[in-house]
């Protein structure tokens, strides 16, 4: 009797193998790439996102930390690295040109720094005459409120308490004062933004930005009681939305997309939104600018997927992203339509007029290291 070989194809959870004989042959083969990064690992943890990859045949293994953090340390055992701001970014992309090492930049999507908190503290704050609310179509309550910096921070300065402006009044008892919990400066992109902001905020010339070492720690020096860092996990967001959230930061800094991708999911679960979480928008917003860098060929590959393939954008506008075109643009108003038709109230953004620009990397990084105490990055000369 002659056996004559057997072809099929079996499935093995991720990758197709044909099978020849007893011998087990990938049909396509799927590669495992390693990335670091900190907020922007919602997106590679996402199941939709997963599953689009493996479509192209990527699996994605990510190792979370800072984005700082992602730039001051060693990533030659990394196919790509997704800090969320261009000041990481930098430092990363100068070190590896100076060292002529494999470096490609893309740029899916922003994202802006935002203030979450609770309905009675903004409704404190409302009271106040520090916030106002953003009253949307659809919606008897505001979810949104534009958040006036400099009186903001002056509350903070002078140590007010919340009970001092009248939280009482929104059910609540809190004679804390009044704070903005955000991760380690030293190790996260959304507390550098946020320190950024709180430096041109409080010296009143937020259209200028400094320009000597000297001025760079004097103003690093003028805010430091300013910033708090009570929560020094990279990611103050969880914290935010768990049931102790609440009582333990009443105000913390985030990005846009985890508020909205958090909304969509309640929506989707409980049927309704969570009417208790609201976001504040701070005056003088910086838009951060988050930066794929691929370390490699096969980082360069998904870097030009998750940018240009349209149900990747799709599913990070999805996502609570807002999709950038490819002239760096934001991409229309996709993420309003897919808001709207989901009934999540929509954010309303200042305009150009009122953003704030980022200090050179130097200088920033001067003030980082003064308000957080640690070590500034090496900056490569010729670098912003």
């Amino acid at each position: 009797m002659t056996f004559l070989p057997l072809l099929a194809v079996v499935l093995t959870g991720t990758a197709a193998l044909a099978v020849s004989g007893n011998i087990l042959l990938p049909a396509e083969r799927v590669i495992t790439l390693e990335g670091r990064m900190a907020s922007k690992r919602d997106f590679f943890e996402d199941e939709e996102v997963k599953r689009l990859l493996l479509k192209h045949h990527i699996r994605v293994h990510i190792t979370s930390s800072g984005s700082r953090e992602v730039a001051v340390r060693a990533v030659d055992s990394y196919d790509f690295v997704f800090p969320s701001g261009q000041p990481a970014g930098d430092l990363i992309t100068g070190e590896r040109a100076a060292n002529n090492q494999y470096a490609k930049v893309h740029r899916p999507f922003v994202s802006p720094i935002v203030l979450p908190t609770y309905r009675e503290y903004a409704e404190t704050l409302v009271d106040a005459g520090i916030a106002k609310p953003q009253r949307g179509p659809g919606t008897d309550e505001p979810y949104y409120y534009a958040l006036d910096m400099p009186k903001f921070l002056r509350h903070i300065h002078d140590k007010r308490r919340w009970n001092d402006i009248g939280i009482r009044r929104h059910g609540l008892a809190n004679a804390n004062r009044i704070v903005v919990q955000t991760p380690d400066v030293c190790g996260s992109n959304s507390a550098g933004t946020y320190l950024t902001l709180v430096a041109f905020t409080w010296r009143g010339d937020g259209d200028e930005v400094p320009d000597t070492d000297q001025e760079a720690d004097e103003r690093a020096r003028d805010i430091r009681h300013l910033m708090e860092q009570g929560l020094p996990a990279a990611d103050v967001f969880r914290t935010y939305i768990s049931p102790e959230g609440k009582n333990i930061a009443p105000v913390v800094v985030a990005y846009e997309h985890q508020y909205l991708a958090y909304q969509v999911r309640y929506r989707a679960n409980a049927k309704k939104l969570d009417s208790g979480r609201v976001l504040l928008y701070p005056s003088g917003q910086f838009v951060t600018q988050p930066q794929f860098i691929a370390l490699n060929k096969d980082g360069d590959r998904l870097g030009e997927l998750i940018t240009n393939d349209p149900e990747l954008r799709r599913r990070a506008m999805e996502l609570g992203f807002r999709i950038l075109d490819p002239s760096g643009q934001v991409a229309g108003d996709q993420l309003s339509r897919f808001l709207r038709d989901r009934e999540i109230p929509v954010p309303s953004i200042t305009g150009d007029a009122t953003r704030s620009a980022m200090p050179r990397l130097r200088y920033l990084e001067r003030m980082i290291s003064s308000v957080g105490d640690c070590p500034a990055a090496d900056v490569v000369p010729g670098r912003p």
